[in-house]
């Protein structure tokens, strides 16, 4: 069994205590910077490549920043992340946009900036040239139904997904779409999330490189870029096995030669759009205990929740916890480890074995950098937490801080409770 460790010590994080309270999600930048390189030399070989980090996977302009300053462009999926990743200094096609149910301000912005746009559904040509108008590239989500699996082993279903356009109708879009004066075409498709086997992306592969073949030769298209999305997962329990993205990165390319390169297709560029590989195991969520339960199971109470880190209440996801300082110590101690929430699945933990907690341990939970602050959210009046970021010299900068009563109420028509509401939040009205 592999060990997971911390990326900060418990004398670094009894500093950070002092002065930013728990909890808060804290990021490793130079792990996010080691991970960044490690991708862009995995794909060193396609001269077009490039990495569209999944904005949504952790949404803050200091971390954006970072992943741009590698080399990277910006995956949006709404209006607010084309707004961001804008003002952090992405443009046109360092941005793809790749959304569903989209409204008309989202593409209307999206035209407005010029990126690149990934269309969900073949409607969506009508739409978009309705609402704003048909750009020279288009990219199209492709969705080839069914079971996606390796080894007989199944990894998704396709075709329960809402995304994508069918194989009929992606060859009828690029039809449309050169019709009406589309140039350069993409191709895009998702079709497994948070996979660990290198296997996944060279077999993702070889279904859009020889979808992009038939494209070609049925449409006369020209395919300029081809997006093989997210997918490449992270290894959250000690026990399972990293991905090698340097060996994912190999077997795309003996795809690509095998496949893209005798039908004179060896220029095609290649994207990604990794969220979880890329930042998941570079932020943790610091949290204190601050009770202990002892009744039919043993509990050690927090003060973080699932509004902090929703994972594991909804989807029962596995997060390794570090007891800081503790870390050699025996996991001789069965606990269910919870949250304050008024729902019985605000868990972090269940039946984890774990060294003896004492009420003031700090403890460290792995693998939250993605999916993590970003699906927060106020149940039972509870705010958002604050951001920081480990720099790499050691020092830490908080980049995003924690909400307050007067940001829960900003938004409310006070009516005749404002006055009171605004004494006791200390909201100017």
């Amino acid at each position: 069994m592999s060990k997971k460790i911390p990326f900060v010590t418990k004398e670094q994080l009894e500093k950070i205590v002092s002065q930013y309270p728990t909890p808060f999600h804290l990021y490793d930048e130079a792990g996010i910077r080691r991970t960044a390189r490690l991708v862009n030399k995995a794909f060193s070989w396609n001269k077009g490549f490039k990495e569209y980090f999944a904005v949504k996977a952790t949404p803050n302009p200091y971390l954006l920043q970072i992943l741009r300053e590698e080399g990277c462009g910006a995956d949006c999926s709404s209006y607010t992340e084309l707004l961001m990743s804008d003002a952090v200094g992405f443009k046109e096609s360092e941005i793809m946009f790749s959304s569903n149910a989209t409204p008309a301000e989202d593409f209307k912005l999206a035209r407005k900036l010029n990126v690149n746009i990934n269309l969900d559904d073949i409607t969506h040509i009508d739409f978009l040239e309705k609402v704003a108008d048909i750009p020279e590239t288009v990219c199209c989500r492709y969705n080839p139904g069914g079971h996606f699996a390796i080894a007989n082993n199944i990894m998704d279903n396709p075709g329960d997904a809402k995304y994508g356009m069918t194989h009929e109708q992606i060859i009828e879009a690029y039809k449309i779409l050169k019709s009406k004066g589309v140039k350069n075409f993409g191709i895009h498709a998702f079709l497994a999330s948070n996979t660990v086997t290198n296997e996944y992306y060279p077999e993702l592969a070889r279904i859009l490189f020889e979808l992009a073949v038939e494209l070609k030769e049925k449409t006369g298209a020209h395919i300029s870029f081809i997006n093989l999305s997210g997918g490449i997962g992270i290894a959250y329990k000690p026990e399972q096995q990293d991905n090698d993205v340097l060996a994912i990165g190999e077997g795309v390319r003996k795809v690509f030669e095998e496949v893209l390169v005798p039908a004179g297709m060896g220029d095609v560029k290649l994207f990604t759009e990794l969220g979880r590989y890329m930042l998941a195991p570079n932020g943790a969520l610091v949290t204190t205990a601050i009770h202990q339960k002892h009744i039919y199971k043993e509990y050690i109470g927090c003060d973080a929740c699932a509004a902090n880190l929703m994972r594991p209440a909804i989807y029962g996801s596995y997060h390794h916890i570090s007891v800081m300082g503790k870390e050699n110590a025996p996991c001789d101690h069965k606990y269910d480890v919870t949250g304050g929430l008024c729902e019985n699945n605000d868990k972090f933990a269940v039946d984890r074995m774990l060294p003896e907690i004492n009420i003031g341990d700090l403890l460290f939970i792995h693998d939250a950098g993605a999916h993590g602050f970003s699906m927060g959210y106020n149940y039972n009046g509870k705010l958002r937490s604050a951001e920081l970021l480990l720099q790499e010299d050691g020092s830490v900068k908080m980049i995003r801080r924690a909400e307050t009563p007067a940001d829960y109420f900003a938004t409310f028509d006070f009516g005749e409770y404002g006055p009171k509401l605004a004494e006791e939040a200390k909201i100017k009205m």
